[in-house]
């Protein structure tokens, strides 16, 4: 499965700004589906936002529309999550997630390791 590194995370006050990454170890082609999932203590891990292969379509979560973006180069086979107006309730460890689909069917589902972020006063 595709190896993925996310980075970028931290600890930042609410109403700041944060931008993860995601490298994968290989080419990325049209056919992977590019999501980041977040996990909070306590909670189950949810989907915040995903991003077709070609770019043409993304999805967020409800929580988080209008405040992150989700974009992807595939030259460099790297996802971006640019994350603004951070509120604590977005604190949670954000996973990189890299779906193979063909004709319908989904191929492989590979993770990241994760990268916390932090919001607080």
């Amino acid at each position: 499965q595709v190896q993925l590194v996310e980075s970028g995370g931290g600890s930042v006050q609410p109403g700041g700004s944060l931008r993860l990454s995601c490298v994968a170890s290989e080419i990325v082609f049209n056919s992977n589906l590019m999501s980041w999932y977040r996990q909070a203590p306590g909670k189950q891990r949810e989907l915040v936002a995903s991003i077709t292969g070609d770019s043409t379509s993304t999805n967020y979560a409800d929580s988080v529309k209008g405040r992150f973006t989700i974009s992807r180069d595939n030259a460099i086979n790297t996802v971006y999550l640019q994350m603004h107006s951070l509120k604590p309730d977005d604190t949670a460890v954000y996973f990189c997630n890299a779906q193979r689909w063909f004709l319908g069917q989904r191929l492989s589902d590979s993770w990241g390791q994760g990268t916390q972020v932090t919001v607080s006063s």
